[in-house]
C-alpha cells in the first residue's frame, strides 16, 4: 500500500516470509483454495518514492516475526513520514 506521502509499506505473512508461516508444510499452496491465511506474526518493510528502503535499527530492510501491535505502530509511523 502506498500512502499520500509516497511511502509504500509491505506486510507479509505467507510461506517463506519471516513469520509463523515461514516453514508451513503446504508451502506455496497456502491460501490457494480460498482458505484464509492467518499468522500471529508478520514481516514488515517500507520504501519511499525513490525506492530507498527504510532501514531498521539493525540495518536490515525488513523486520520479521512482528506482532500485530508492532505492525500497527510501523504502519502509523510510515504514514506520518
Amino acid at each position: 500500500m502506498t500512502f499520500a506521502n509516497g511511502w509504500t509499506i509491505s506486510v507479509q505473512f505467507g510461506y517463506g516470509n519471516y513469520c509463523d508461516n515461514r516453514h508451513h508444510t503446504d508451502r506455496f499452496e497456502l491460501g490457494k483454495n480460498n482458505d484464509i491465511v492467518s499468522s500471529a506474526t508478520a514481516e514488515i518493510g517500507a520504501w519511499d518514492a525513490n525506492n530507498k528502503w527504510y532501514s531498521f535499527d539493525d540495518s536490515d530492510e525488513v523486520k520479521g516475526y512482528c506482532s500485530p501491535d508492532e505492525v500497527a505502530k510501523f504502519i502509523a509511523m510510515v504514514a506520518s513520514f
